[in-house]
């Protein structure tokens, strides 16, 4: 392990170099300033980054597991008691409890739901959030009989958020457990798949987290469809790789994983940071540092792309989506004070690392754009008889090596990608897609919308680091997850800004460097039309028109199965049952019963 991950690191780190040298050369083949080693080095640690994702990618696409994995015989009841948690902050109550009562549906057709407890734990602020909860509860007891399978509590205070949500529970009533099986609002498992991850757990004492690779479902946006089509299609292969160099010291994405709940209270104690936010304060990215804590203290974290039938939402919408990314970023920034903190494993401070530049890339490439346009505008005029010669001395062209670079960078960003496409294009998986055409047809489409949000992401996350460094807090909004469309009005009005910046863009270089104007039109014109762009793609009849002409269709899609389909029924009969008029008198609280101390959380 510590070899591949020794050349997976110098792979990554000697395709960065090379693209730096030959940087180099093109731009200082005509002398040097100051400008081009800033230019050089930003364009290093980029590359760094690219070729991380580049080689996970290719490990994941070569990988192929060395140990058969452990799968739930049908004929043997499961013995373990395990917790299945539902943290909930001002959510749609009957989505939330839709999915419940697939899942309690699902184990009870099995027959082994006499081992699994269902907890709704609520930190919701909102009086009408609390009632339709309490409601939505009291309605999947009674009609699916579970009442002693199904609890709820609601925190007045949610000390802590998530991460003090589920300390709560494990401190109070995770004694009665084996493991827990922690979900976020919008997830949705498989029942033979939980079944799997229990009998994972079984039969390897030293597992204390296993982590599914969540597949996105039910989005009907052009955004969220083009966001689902991506996760299934591209996923499965990138988290191999992730399986692959992480080995025990795998990830932990804060929910659809189970969790050892005798290990997580020992070992999995949160400290605030010291400070207010955004650096200090409560852990907003607490699902790496509870996985870096598990590792030190010598259990295994690890992650399964194999399990299938573990599913989420997103957000319908890029604004709600830049929403939830910028508290993402704030607590993997966060995490940059605990990179030194005592008896970490060495690849857990990786990950932190990762996680960290998954953010810091998009302000470093817009630092590289910047002064990259500085350059030709700072630059002197060119002195064509330099020193006493009699002779002009003409500029250099490096046009080769520029042709090689770019060859180079589009490989990086675009090779994985295009070969999991025709791969999956070209084996039994395509018919899970619609076929072949279907899945060459959407990733094309997909690369084209990405190409296109990428300018706009890269501003979105570089306001978001640059807020965070002037101390600005993103506190925990909750998710808007429905495909209820965008206006014009409100996309203007959380991008107006871009188009300043596209604009300025042109002008600049139409004006000061006209040789590097068609090379600045991918990155300005989709600012330009930023709050068009994020209007039409969050809207669902665009959406509902890429669904009829097969874009971005997915095998969850095509062919739902049982628990997906469940869930969606549960969900529109639990909201018939809301919209009646008796639905206001609201039912009394469900509540939890004391459970034994497990230790401190």
């Amino acid at each position: 392990m510590v070899l591949a991950r020794l050349c997976f690191a110098a792979a990554a780190i000697a395709l960065a170099v090379l693209a730096g040298v030959l940087f180099a050369q093109i731009i200082t083949a005509n002398g040097a300033t100051w400008l081009h080693f800033i230019q050089v080095a930003l364009l290093i640690v980029c590359c760094v980054w690219l070729a991380w994702g580049f080689n996970t990618a290719a490990v994941g696409i070569l990988w192929h597991r060395a140990h058969k994995p452990v799968f739930h015989d049908p004929k043997v009841p499961v013995t373990a008691r395990t917790a299945v948690l539902m943290p909930v902050y001002n959510e749609d109550a009957d989505a939330v409890l839709a999915r419940v009562a697939a899942m309690i549906e699902g184990l009870g057709a099995l027959g082994q739901l006499d081992h699994f407890d269902f907890h709704v734990l609520s930190d919701s602020t909102k009086a009408e959030s609390v009632t339709a909860e309490r409601r939505a509860v009291f309605q999947v007891a009674a009609d699916l009989q579970t009442a002693g399978r199904l609890y709820y509590r609601h925190r007045a205070k949610n000390t802590g958020r998530k991460a003090g949500n589920i300390a709560d529970f494990v401190t109070k009533n995770g004694g009665a457990y084996d493991y827990m099986l922690v979900l976020d609002a919008d997830s949705l498992m498989r029942p033979a798949t939980i079944l799997d991850m229990v009998a994972r757990m079984e039969a390897d004492d030293e597992l204390a987290l296993l982590q599914t690779q969540p597949l996105i479902i039910g989005r009907q946006t052009l955004f969220g469809r083009a966001l689902q089509f991506s996760a299934a299609l591209y996923s499965p292969f990138f988290s191999r790789g992730i399986a692959a160099l992480q080995g025990r010291e795998g990830p932990f994405w804060g929910h659809n994983a189970i969790i050892r709940i005798k290990s997580f209270a020992a070992a999995c104690g949160l400290p605030d940071l010291s400070g207010p936010p955004p650096f200090g304060g409560h852990i907003l990215s607490h699902d790496f540092v509870e996985a870096a804590l598990l590792s030190r203290a010598g259990y295994k974290v690890r992650v399964d792309p194999d399990l299938e039938g573990s599913y989420e939402e997103a957000p319908a919408n890029l604004i709600e989506y830049a929403k939830r990314d910028r508290r993402w970023c704030q607590g993997n920034l966060q995490h940059g004070r605990l990179l030194t903190a005592p008896r970490l494993r060495f690849w857990s401070r990786v990950s932190m690392v990762s996680g960290i530049m998954a953010y810091a890339a998009s302000p470093i490439w817009l630092l590289f754009l910047i002064v990259s346009l500085l350059d030709p505008i700072l630059a002197p005029e060119p002195n064509y008889f330099p020193g006493d010669t009699l002779f002009p001395v003409f500029p250099r062209p490096e046009t080769t090596k520029a042709l090689l670079l770019l060859l180079g960078i589009f490989l990086l960003l675009l090779l994985p990608k295009t070969l999991i496409a025709f791969r999956t294009a070209f084996s039994h998986r395509a018919k899970r897609f619609g076929g072949p055409a279907a899945v060459l047809g959407s990733a094309t489409c997909e690369l084209i919308m990405t190409s296109a949000l990428a300018p706009i992401m890269m501003l979105f996350q570089s306001k978001a680091v640059a807020e965070i460094l002037v101390g600005a807090d993103s506190g925990w909004p909750a998710t808007e997850r429905e495909d209820e469309g965008i206006p014009f009005s409100v996309a203007f009005k959380s991008s107006w800004w871009m188009v300043l910046v596209g604009a300025a863009l042109l002008f600049t270089t139409f004006t000061y460097a006209f040789e590097l104007f068609l090379w600045v039109c991918p990155i300005a014109l989709p600012l330009l039309i930023a709050p068009l762009f994020v209007s039409l793609t969050g809207s669902p009849p665009i959406g509902e028109a890429a669904r009829r002409l097969s874009i971005f269709a997915t095998p969850f899609e095509l062919h739902p199965e049982p628990v997906i389909r469940s869930s969606e029924s549960w969900r529109a009969r639990l909201s018939s049952v809301a919209a009646a008029p008796s639905a206001g008198t609201e039912p009394a609280p469900v509540s939890v019963p004391a459970g034994a101390v497990a230790g401190r959380a």
